[in-house]
């Protein structure tokens, strides 16, 4: 299941911030993007997953191929982490939860509810929500934020074994996840807005 994007133009707020975007992404491969906070990553993730229109170009997957996860954990915390999980599991239709534990190492938390977890746990727990999906495309944004360095290794093993099974990913993220099969987008050649933009958060462009 291939990814192909064509000439797309994205904009936050009616303001064109990327135009002409233009790449493909096969299975087995990552594509991280690339450029300085303010330039269009998250707005570029955020329209590749549906959650906002691009103003003009092609994306050649269906929203429902893909599984995103942003700055936001996703959780709700009133339930317990296996809760959480069995959630999602039924929204998604995947038989089992237990691949998403053993992955990211939470089988001693399965009993505690979400909102006593620490923010690395929890940020955890939102990516293990990719597992359970059962989704080939994955669209991160920032996904190690609030991890330990061990994390941030467990979650790159993650993201191998994805690859190796055929899904693919886009993310966005200023850490070496140390992927084998790693491609690399600069965005500045696509840039639409003027110097006048830099100092707009990332959060919101």
């Amino acid at each position: 299941m291939e990814l192909q994007v064509d000439k797309l133009c994205v904009a936050r707020g009616g303001l064109a911030v990327l135009r002409d975007v233009s790449f493909s992404v096969k299975p087995g491969q990552a594509l991280v993007l690339r450029g300085p906070n303010g330039i269009g990553k998250t707005t570029l993730l955020r329209t590749l997953a549906g959650l906002q229109p691009a103003l003009s170009g092609q994306v050649s997957l269906a929203f429902d191929d893909m599984a995103y996860a942003a700055h936001v954990d996703g959780i709700k915390t009133t339930l317990t982490v296996k809760e959480n999980l069995l959630f999602w599991s039924h929204v998604f239709g995947t038989k089992t939860i237990d691949p998403a534990v053993e992955a990211f190492a939470l089988a001693d938390l399965l009993d505690k509810p979400a909102g006593l977890l620490s923010a690395g746990q929890k940020r955890r727990l939102g990516l293990a929500r990719l597992m359970v999906t059962g989704r080939a495309v994955w669209i991160l944004d920032e996904p190690t934020v609030s991890l330990d360095q061990t994390a941030v290794a467990l979650f790159g093993r993650v993201i191998e074994g994805h690859l190796a099974g055929g899904g693919l990913a886009i993310l966005a993220t200023h850490i070496d996840l140390g992927l084998s099969n790693a491609l690399s987008l600069e965005l500045g050649a696509y840039r639409a807005v003027s110097s006048l933009q830099d100092d707009f958060d990332e959060a919101f462009l």
